[in-house]
């Protein structure tokens, strides 16, 4: 068979102030390698090493085998690596340690694999104390080495491990591992060692060059983990991607007081503050920060003790923001006083702090209005309009901890991963607590509303998984008692058990007991600024979807131009207006349903009138009655009863109404233009409420643009019926009013057969909005409420690449919509397109109806801001300007 990769270099190397690699390459080096290839050439401190190509990574989980030319290239670059440092790898007196470590195209922060220290067994581990002078230090390296092997490589769970190391520190009185005596740790390696031998009957590696193999291979392995596969799918990353494989030098942060490790931001991640942020650990290797199993310090500490050192990470940060233009998260360790750069990536950030980085990089001459723009990810969004914590509440105080990721939160308290995932499938919001996260509770997180450990710092596992997905989190409470076993947690003698509720405050870092009242947020300065710079860009407008004056007033502030969908049968469910509306489906006759119909008038003209003054001109677009007619009736015995009491009719006549109007498919059934045309009354009544709400606007001077919307039309012969009622009911009130208002009559386009024939229908319709939730289901043959049992299975076994109802299914849906488009404006040139699904909200979505060159996107409330930013990237897209793949919290 072929060697696939017989003309491609597999390794690239990078040493000395010169790279085989640039920080464009990350589609090879992933992003971790092309960052250290790009710092090297760029003079910075980095240990030497080499990167294996992402390439392999597939190839390798398909056949569980290498390229027969890559251990060759893995053996030449270990022997320039030797020349690099002066050491030898597996050598006696001066060996060569290297780390493995992980780093895919788009960074997954802690949800792949890394191994420490590689290269020591029996004999290394002398020759490593004897030239440091420092056995303590050779042999912490040495058990830290055994312990992330076996769990790495031999996929052996880390407890056992933990509770050998809590036994030594108890019985040496050690508050930690570094001060444990040389005979402890040598006993701890040994026994570390024999779980290996016991759980897999298999001894443990001495030979390095054994010990590289295993941990490439396990690196690969990483990509299919559970955290990873979640992480990917929550990300959108596809799973092709893959892997790289850095091999680095190691030095060493746990070589005495002069030595650390750490993690740095160029700016502060929470609050985008222009200042070196970040935390540090004395005398300590990289594990120990992102495990949270020590308390690290300010990384402003170092100002104190080693100011040098201080200076020399501010002036890297400040060249590595300026080289890539944007926030770096930096990983570094110092060695014996001396600072190296182990990482550098695109830094995560808070929704607050990337509104405010983007515009100060603006006002830096750093990046564009544009750049700008398309730097912030749309789900940024949604940070900004967080809740917050009544200040007036009565609030018990129950821990402090870090602030690790703004925002506010309730929910019932739970204690592990797999029970917050469950709870919230059955609708509970839930808190994770742990005494400290690992990459194994992803899924937990995800499904929390936020996330509180007892461990860990602002840059552990909890708070950079938590700021990346736009959760609150309080990290590091140190008073904090949590018994995961026992499912409670304890600050003094105080207590809070599984299943009860608390309020967290990640912005303060403050926990609560109970539920406190929340508050919605207030956006700032550089929101408003930049969406200011995105709303210039974009050509499509955003409307919302509202069905009440309050809905139209929030959808106002958050910047909508209009209402894409006002759906009025929500206006009918609720006191009288329930009543009058069920008086008229169990009305025997044209006049008692006229009557009906007569009291239903006013209500709508009302609350026609309050959403026309609140979009103050703005297109307004109302939806006529569309649901089956059985979803207004009651149909328990005592509702009947009551309801057949107040409507003075027998029993037995409303049961055997409500009855009649069963339906064995109600989606499919009387509903829409078809409620219209066999009651044609209703659609009087409903046109009648909208021009005269229109008129009593306009004649007080307000400007007002109606919309009427026809749905469910299938032909254009039932669009050509129910438009004559309403242009004959306009007409009426226009002469009645001595008053005219422009309007516009259209249809919702969400079955197939309109799509198929939008050109008979753009005849006579001067607008489509699309229904792409309907379109869905009717495409897909699916019901959105009972797809549930099913649409999760689908996805997980990848039969469909994500949930339809989420993001458009462009090549099935989106054909339709595309061809309704195409045969419409082939009719009527300035026919108005728009889109009024859940689809309205969603970027890829939008970035569709972009293509399509649609005249608005209309969406619910709160994620206007979202649809009005995802507009202008897919504008800038389209210019093909900017690369929206770039878009980062």
């Amino acid at each position: 068979m072929t060697d696939p990769f017989v003309q491609q270099p597999l390794v690239f190397s990078f040493d000395r102030g010169r790279a085989d690699g640039t920080s464009a390459m990350k589609d090879i080096l992933g992003g971790k390698g092309a960052g250290l290839a790009e710092m090297t050439n760029l003079g910075i401190a980095v240990p030497p090493g080499f990167t294996i190509a992402s390439t392999l990574c597939e190839t390798y989980l398909d056949t569980r085998s290498f390229p027969s030319r890559l251990r060759a290239q893995v053996e030449k670059a270990l022997q320039r690596l030797e020349a690099a440092t002066g050491k030898e790898f597996g050598g006696v007196d001066n060996p060569l340690l290297v780390s493995v470590r992980s780093g895919a195209q788009v960074s997954m922060p802690g949800m792949m694999e890394t191994i420490l220290n590689l290269g020591l067994n029996d004999i290394t581990v002398e020759g490593l104390a004897k030239r440091s002078s420092n056995p303590a230090f050779a042999w912490d390296c040495y058990r830290r080495f055994v312990q992330m092997y076996a769990v790495v490589v031999y996929d052996r769970p880390r407890a056992p491990f933990d509770l050998i190391l809590e036994e030594a520190r108890h019985a040496h009185g050690a508050a930690s591992e570094i001060e444990l005596p040389v005979a402890a740790l040598r006993t701890i390696v040994a026994r570390f060692k024999a779980i290996v031998v016991e759980e897999t009957g298999q001894t443990f590696p001495d030979a390095p060059m054994e010990q590289l193999w295993g941990a490439i291979a396990a690196v690969f392995e990483s990509w299919n983990t559970r955290r990873a596969i979640d992480y990917r799918r929550l990300h959108d990353i596809p799973d092709s991607m893959g892997t790289a494989v850095s091999i680095v030098t190691m030095v060493y942060g746990n070589l005495g007081d002069g030595s650390g490790t750490g993690v740095a931001f160029s700016r502060d991640p929470s609050t985008g503050e222009k200042l070196l942020y970040g935390e540090f650990l004395p005398n300590a290797q990289g594990e120990d920060v992102v495990s949270g199993s020590r308390t690290p310090q300010p990384i402003s500490s170092l100002h104190d003790t080693m100011p040098g050192v201080f200076q020399e990470m501010e002036r890297m940060a400040r060249t590595l923001e300026r080289h890539f233009r944007d926030v770096q998260d930096m990983e570094f360790t110092i060695e014996d006083g001396r600072l190296f750069m182990l990482q550098t990536r695109r830094g995560q950030r808070s929704g607050p702090a990337a509104f405010r980085i983007a515009c100060e990089m603006v006002d830096e001459d750093l990046i564009s209005e544009e750049e700008a723009v398309a730097r912030i990810a749309p789900h940024a969004l949604e940070q900004l309009l967080h809740p917050a914590i009544d200040p007036a509440a009565a609030l018990d105080a129950f821990t402090t901890g870090l602030p690790a990721s703004p925002g506010a939160a309730t929910g019932m308290v739970v204690f592990d991963a797999d029970t917050a995932a469950e709870r919230a499938r059955d609708g509970d919001a839930v808190i994770l607590v742990r005494r400290e996260t690992s990459p194994e509770d992803f899924h937990g997180m995800v499904a929390s509303r936020a996330i509180l450990t007892a461990r860990g710092g602002m840059t552990s596992h909890a708070a950079v998984v938590a700021r990346g997905m736009g959760k609150p989190c309080v990290a590091g409470a140190q008073s904090l008692d949590v018994d995961e076993a026992g499912l409670v947690m304890r600050v003094g003698d105080r207590e809070v058990r599984a299943g009860e509720w608390i309020t967290l405050d990640g912005a303060t870092g403050t926990v609560y007991l109970g539920q406190a009242k929340l508050l919605a947020p207030v956006l700032g300065e550089h929101y408003h600024r930049l969406m200011g710079w995105a709303d210039r860009i974009r050509p499509m407008k955003v409307r919302v979807n509202a069905d009440t004056p309050a809905d139209a007033h929030r959808g106002r502030d958050f910047g909508a131009e209009g209402i894409g969908l006002c759906r009025t049968e929500h206006m009918f469910f609720e006191g009288d207006r329930l009543l009058a509306m069920r008086e008229m489906i169990l009305a025997d006759n044209h006049a008692e349903r006229e009557k009906a119909l007569n009291k239903l008038l006013p209500m709508q003209r009302g609350d026609f009138e309050s959403i026309f003054r609140a979009m103050e001109g703005h297109p307004v677009t109302i939806r006529l009655l569309d649901p089956p007619l059985h979803e207004f009736l009651p149909h328990d015995d005592g509702e009947l009863e009551a309801l057949a009491e107040a409507l003075g009719k027998p029993l037995t006549h409303v049961r055997r109404i409500v009855d009649s109007l069963h339906e064995a498919n109600p989606m499919l059934g009387l509903r829409g233009c078809r409620l219209g045309i066999m009651y044609p009354e209703i659609t009087a009544m409903q046109a009648r409420a909208i021009f005269e709400a229109a008129c009593t606007v306009a004649a007080r001077k307000g400007r007002v643009m109606p919309e009427v919307m026809i749905p469910l039309v299938a032909s254009v012969v039932e669009f050509r019926r129910q438009s004559l009622v309403v242009r004959q009911v306009a007409e009426e009130v226009f002469r009645e009013r001595q008053l005219t208002v422009p309007y516009l009559l259209g249809t919702m386009i969400e079955l197939p057969r309109a799509a198929l024939t939008a050109d008979e229908i753009a005849r006579e319709a001067q607008f489509f909005s699309f229904g792409t939730n309907d379109l869905t289901q009717t495409t897909y043959g699916l019901s959105r409420d009972d797809a549930g049992m099913f649409l999760p299975h689908y996805i997980e076994s990848g039969i469909i690449d994500g949930d339809p109802f989420q993001t458009l299914d462009i090549n099935g849906v989106g054909k339709l919509v595309k061809m309704a488009c195409e045969l419409g404006r082939k009719t009527r040139a300035d026919l108005k397109l728009g889109i009024c699904g859940e689809h309205g909200g969603d970027p890829a979505s939008i970035n569709f109806c972009e293509t399509l060159k649609m005249n608005y996107v209309s969406c619910s409330p709160f994620r206007v801001p979202i649809a009005r930013l995802a507009a202008a990237q897919a504008a800038l897209a389209a210019r093909g300007t900017i690369d929206r793949s770039k878009a980062t919290l």
